[in-house]
């Protein structure tokens, strides 16, 4: 599913990570910016698509409970149309009555156990998903640094020929 290809694209930038120059006398690595970048629009596209996912979890999990409640009320009512049968026999109407309202309970409770469970699913999820993408936000910064240290290194190994650097990228994490 999506989760996969997150974690796919998330094992490729890794790995382009990993296969990157080590820069001497460092822990920087020089990497390849395109092929790091495409990976990164990969996962931008990747990311509405889990949540998507989440909200798809949420409306099964809301037409279930709405089929739940519908079966609930059917069975109040075929309780009370049952009372209203035997009415003469007070004391099946009043169990009938208990039945229905313990089975109304029961939906009940089970829905909002339903309700909850996936309300942490969803939070899970997302709350993953953040991580995993401060992660590589904080990776991106520390690999456009080392870029830029190396282009900067290079340009003072010529003396300044070839033109300035352009100025560097900022550092942080990605507002939206």
């Amino acid at each position: 599913m999506i989760t996969i290809d997150i974690l796919y694209l998330v094992d490729r930038l890794e790995a382009a990570i990993n296969k990157g120059t080590a820069v001497p006398f460092s822990n920087k690595r020089m990497i390849d910016e395109d092929e790091c970048l495409d990976i990164i629009d990969q996962l931008r596209i990747a990311v509405p698509e889990e949540i998507k996912q989440s909200r798809r979890v949420t409306q099964e999990k809301d037409r279930i409970l709405a089929q739940a409640k519908e079966e609930a009320e059917r069975i109040v009512q075929l309780a009370r149309e049952e009372a209203v049968h035997q009415a003469d026999q007070s004391e099946v109407a009043r169990t009938a009555q208990t039945r229905a309202q313990g089975l109304l309970a029961q939906a009940d409770a089970e829905a909002k156990s339903t309700r909850a469970g996936a309300d942490e699913y969803a939070h899970q999820v997302l709350t993953d998903l953040q991580q995993r993408l401060d992660e590589l936000t904080a990776r991106v910064a520390t690999l456009q640094g080392t870029v830029h240290n190396g282009l900067r290194m290079l340009n003072d190994k010529r003396g300044g020929m070839g033109g300035n650097l352009p100025p560097p990228p900022p550092t942080g994490p990605v507002s939206s």
